[in-house]
């Protein structure tokens, strides 16, 4: 018998307000291990907020968290989760520090100070960064590379500290349309093959409705929660109610090709 997979993550009941306005109403959410869940809604719609109660940047209001089957408030280990912003894409060019060396910092937590990485840490750094496929540019300052190996970089330095939970805010803003793919496809390895489970935020659901296994809709309340083979049957009536406009959902395997109504 197969082993029954673990939730990684649970809401059960969660709000959220700011002064006098719910973000979050009343989300129930549960997240299994070796999913890779994308996360739409429009802007405002309380993505970032929900971020930041999984990370535990901001405490729960209303309901309750649970990471890795412990309730967030004793939750102690966080070095299993990684998480990337959107950062790569205002980072400080002249920045004075290699790939190896920003990968590296993310080891500082374990380690301290640098200056005591072992062989086996150095290793690990080569790892991560081979993982996204930066390992050719591994002593290059990180102010020569595009934005998308920048962002790569970052996600590097998430998985050195060999998490089984990556949590991506919108990766791709300012990575350009070309390597979106390829980022794409090194997110899905990421998943299939080293069995990381995945919470990305994104705007391009219909780019990657190939290799995302769940989807969920946000907005204030949670729309829609489940497979993705699910949310593809959605009408586009359905989604235009959900996002309070009117909206054009992209295929993934038609380039240029707009299709109303479902996705192919």
């Amino acid at each position: 018998m197969k082993a029954q997979k673990k939730p990684i993550i649970e809401l059960k009941q969660v709000s959220y307000r700011y002064e006098k306005e719910n973000v979050l109403e009343d989300i129930n959410l549960t997240i299994q291990e070796g999913a890779f869940l994308g996360i739409v809604g429009p802007n405002g719609s309380g993505k970032s907020t929900m971020l930041k109660l999984i990370l535990g940047l901001i405490k729960t209001q209303k309901g309750e968290i649970h990471l890795f089957g412990q309730d967030i408030s004793r939750f102690k280990d966080w070095q299993k989760i990684g998480f990337v912003s959107q950062k790569a894409n205002s980072f400080n060019s002249g920045f004075p520090a290699t790939v190896f060396e920003v990968v590296a910092s993310g080891l500082t937590k374990k380690l301290g100070l640098f200056k005591f990485l072992k062989k086996e840490h150095h290793k690990k750094v080569f790892q991560a960064i081979d993982s996204v496929g930066l390992l050719p540019f591994k002593n290059r300052n990180i102010g020569e590379l595009s934005g998308g190996q920048q962002q790569r970089v970052f996600i590097a330095r998430a998985l050195v500290s060999d998490p089984k939970l990556l949590i991506l805010d919108e990766p791709t803003v300012g990575v350009d349309a070309q390597n979106v793919q390829s980022f794409y496809h090194m997110l899905d390895s990421l998943n299939k093959e080293l069995g990381i489970t995945l919470l990305l935020v994104t705007h391009d659901i219909g780019v990657i409705s190939d290799k995302v296994t769940h989807v969920a809709c946000l907005n204030k309340h949670l729309h829609f929660h489940g497979k993705t083979s699910e949310f593809e049957q959605l009408k586009k009536d359905e989604m235009s109610d959900f996002y309070g406009h009117d909206i054009q959902i992209l295929t993934h395997n038609h380039d240029h090709h707009h299709h109303g109504g479902r996705m192919q």
